[in-house]
């Protein structure tokens, strides 16, 4: 029993702390048994046996509960007993406590229901193909861990697989790339395939009908294969490609060092060739790789020519990141300095023109912020000497930032100008009152740009002032109309001489 131990370690002159520890037990149990003697704790005992428990007088109505619902839980009951029986008295743990006490004494067992499964019929050749993600930390030739994001493909008559790696988590034009790496690797394309509800892809399943990504919705309707979301860990729906991604995190990537990612790939696949689709399947007992040569027959046959970063320009959005760069197919482009803002919403707008160069927008349909050649290489920061921090750059972003707001770009590039030559030294103070002007009031902004350039008052602050002019008088649409009373209209006030009044008051008018 605790207390023998506790006055042991007290009469070896340890504290209530150090025992609390050296027991695992808690401070306030060796507080309750540190200063009484062996009478005092007979008696206590004897009173525990005796003393009503507090929930004594609610027994019926918990064992009624549990009895009735098995699969009750303590805090369940504790919430009832706050509302049907108005008991606010009792802490969790005792409920629980005495709620696991009356399952033992009344052989009242916690029911778990536990989902009834079958076995899924097999799918003719060409029906369906499957996809999941899965990562991985293998040891890197270094002798550290390096995470790895996988994203795997079964075709599910076959079972013949494809598995793709990368070192960053899955964005949706790399998802669109593995699809395309994998039916060239099936030799085509199965008419259904089935999803995890992955935030990837996926925004919601509402009755059937898919919200997807634009980007991936896109490339859904251009390669026209159909999609099935089926819920997470379901293994009626989607088993085969669960264990497909177990497969091959337990039998590759498993004790397997990790050097670089090209190298990671190559191995995966020969890995494919050698064991992942060569051994013979547990369940249909016959090589996927034999089937596959069946099943290739069936699918859908795909085009190589499907340039699928063409068909996402229009809707790529990138975060522009705390050192002026975005991500972009494996790689770092940058922006000019001073476009990342920590209050800002930091995103680009980014697409592909004709001739392979990324061009970066800060609005989707604005003017060009920055434009690069596409890099074909993974891993490269690729520069724009303009771009680097200098004297100027400050308000040089300030002014493309500024012009973004306005549609005539003549007369406000006249404006800057005006102001570069009026306020060398200051022009960066002039050009962040116009954008705080700008973003206060942007309705007003192009009537007070003409205003300021018809009056010649080329300064940051006559514009911010004609511009809160015309945001007060906009704001003046409802005009309260004083209604005059006709009452006393006809009574005409006497008006005498000013003389009049100054005798009155006994003065003299000089």
């Amino acid at each position: 029993m605790p207390y023998y131990q506790i006055h042991q370690l007290k009469e070896q002159g340890f504290k209530k702390a150090a025992i609390a520890r050296k027991l695992s037990l808690s401070w306030n149990t060796v507080k309750a048994m540190y200063d009484k003697t062996p009478e005092e704790l007979e008696e206590f005992l004897r009173s525990l046996e005796s003393r009503q428990k507090k929930l004594a007088p609610y027994r019926d109505h918990i064992l009624g509960w549990l009895k009735e619902h098995p699969d009750l839980s303590g805090a369940q009951i504790l919430d009832w007993l706050e509302e049907r029986c108005n008991y606010k008295e009792a802490s969790e743990g005792t409920v629980r406590n005495y709620v696991n006490e009356l399952r033992e004494v009344h052989h009242i067992p916690k029911q778990v229901n536990q989902r009834i499964y079958e076995t899924v019929s097999e799918l003719a050749m060409g029906v369906q193909g499957q996809v999941d993600f899965g990562q991985d930390t293998p040891m890197t030739t270094t002798g550290e861990r390096k995470r790895v994001y996988c994203i795997g493909f079964v075709l599910s008559h076959s079972r013949f697989k494809y598995v793709e790696w990368l070192d960053r988590p899955f964005r949706t034009e790399d998802v669109v790339r593995s699809h395309e790496n994998a039916f060239q690797f099936f030799g085509g394309m199965p008419q259904e395939m089935v999803y995890d509800q992955d935030a990837l892809i996926s925004v919601s399943e509402n009755a059937g009908d898919l919200l997807f990504t634009a980007e991936f919705e896109k490339y859904r309707k251009l390669r026209k294969f159909q999609v099935y979301l089926c819920r997470k860990s379901d293994p009626e729906s989607k088993g085969k490609i669960e264990q497909v991604i177990k497969y091959v995190k337990g039998n590759f990537s498993k004790n397997r060092t990790y050097d670089n990612l090209l190298l990671w790939n190559e191995l995966t696949i020969k890995w494919l060739a050698r064991t992942g689709n060569y051994k013979v399947h547990h369940n249909t007992k016959k090589r996927p790789v034999e089937v596959h040569a069946l099943e290739k027959q069936h699918l859908k046959p795909v085009s190589t020519l499907f340039s699928f970063e063409n068909s996402l320009t229009e809707s790529i959005t990138r975060t522009i990141h705390k050192d002026n760069v975005i991500r972009y197919g494996g790689n770092r482009y940058t922006v000019p300095a001073g476009t990342y803002h920590p209050n800002s919403a930091n995103k680009a707008y980014v697409s592909r023109n004709e001739k392979g160069q990324l061009l970066i927008r800060l609005k989707s349909d604005g003017i060009i912020l920055a434009q690069h050649l596409i890099s074909k290489e993974k891993g490269k920061v690729i520069r724009d000497p303009a771009h680097k921090k200098e004297k100027g750059s400050k308000s040089t972003l300030l002014t493309h930032q500024i012009k973004e707001f306005f549609q005539d770009q003549e007369l406000i590039n006249w404006y800057i100008d005006e102001l570069k030559q009026k306020y060398p030294r200051h022009l960066v103070d002039q050009l962040k009152v116009m954008k705080r002007t700008i973003e206060t009031h942007p309705e007003q902004i192009e009537s007070g740009l003409e205003q300021a350039k018809l009056l010649n008052l080329i300064s940051a602050n006559d514009f911010r002032d004609i511009v809160y002019s015309l945001a007060e008088q906009a704001a003046k649409t409802i005009v309260e109309t004083v209604q005059e009373n006709t009452k006393f209209s006809h009574l005409k006030a006497v008006e005498r001489p000013v003389d009049f009044y100054v005798n009155m008051m006994g003065g003299q008018h000089s």
